[in-house]
């Protein structure tokens, strides 16, 4: 009697890797939790530098060289291998914008979490808050009473959260500090001065984070502190996208990684395991 060959055990599916995306004026660094917590969880991760920040201090912000930062990181992780990338404030908007482009290198999305960007940039007061930055740029000094209150209107209406707020520059703008890049590296990093920030705004002015998520073909969440003063249009955020979640870390501000790492740990676990399952919308 002729038996059947018993069927092939499935496989599991391959954990997607891990692209963290850091804010404004930041580094990779932001993301040293993380990256131990993820990889503990068994996924591949690496956290990059955006142009203008860290390892790229050198270079000026636009956001095509900020694709190509995270093409280049999910490039490395192979040809087939899916791909979560997790966004911070400006790092969320430069990945709804790269998720949004429907390249080969989106194809692997496995999906996104964006932290902190559910503020549209379109219509908001953006190109004021550029122009402002350009104007200390221009300017030697400045006055530091006038910067410290046009900062706490700013800080509310900027679509970059607290992360943007304005700080009087060094003399000469030689504000340097000793910060992890990278796990187990360090390296004395320039601190952006203001020049990113009105180089950021200005490819932000105009984009809409809502028509990215609609564009967006891969799972969402979003995720913002109970602070944070971005959650301005997080419902409109959430009703935009195809498949999306929205999350809101209690007592966590703008920088919910730093602010409640635990939470935002957990938060991780929870996504990066929906995202390794079959995809329901």
């Amino acid at each position: 009697m002729d038996l059947d060959p018993a069927p092939a055990p499935a496989q599991a599916p391959v954990p997607p890797a891990v692209v963290f995306v850091h804010g404004m004026r930041t580094s990779s660094a932001i993301w040293r939790e993380q990256l131990t917590h993820v990889h503990r969880l068994g996924h591949d991760a690496t956290a990059v530098d955006l142009p203008a920040h860290g390892a790229l201090h050198g270079e000026r912000f636009t956001m095509p060289r900020a694709f190509e930062v995270i093409d280049d990181a999910v490039a490395a992780f192979g040809p087939d291998r899916p791909v979560a990338v997790v966004g911070l404030s400006l790092g969320g908007y430069t990945t709804l914008a790269w998720a949004a482009r429907r390249t080969p290198h989106t194809s692997r999305l496995a999906g996104v979490i964006a932290v902190g960007c559910t503020s549209d940039p379109k219509g908001k007061p953006v190109a004021l808050y550029r122009d402002l930055a350009q104007g200390f740029v221009n300017t030697v000094g400045g006055a530091r009473t006038a910067m410290s209150r046009m900062s706490d209107i700013l800080r509310a209406t900027s679509p970059l959260g607290r992360s943007a707020q304005l700080v009087a520059p060094a003399p000469g703008g030689a504000d340097l500090r000793k910060v992890a890049v990278a796990p187990g590296q360090s390296a004395e990093i320039h601190r952006p001065g203001w020049r990113v920030v009105t180089d950021a705004l200005t490819h932000l002015a105009g984009r809409s984070s809502l028509a990215d998520l609609r564009r967006v073909d891969a799972p969402v969440w979003l995720v913002n502190g109970a602070r944070d003063a971005m959650r301005l249009e997080e419902r409109r955020h959430l009703r935009a996208a195809q498949d999306a979640a929205l999350v809101v870390v209690p007592g966590a501000g703008h920088d919910v990684n730093t602010d409640d790492p635990t939470s935002f740990n957990q938060v991780l676990t929870r996504a990066l395991a929906a995202f390794s399952a079959p995809r329901t919308v």
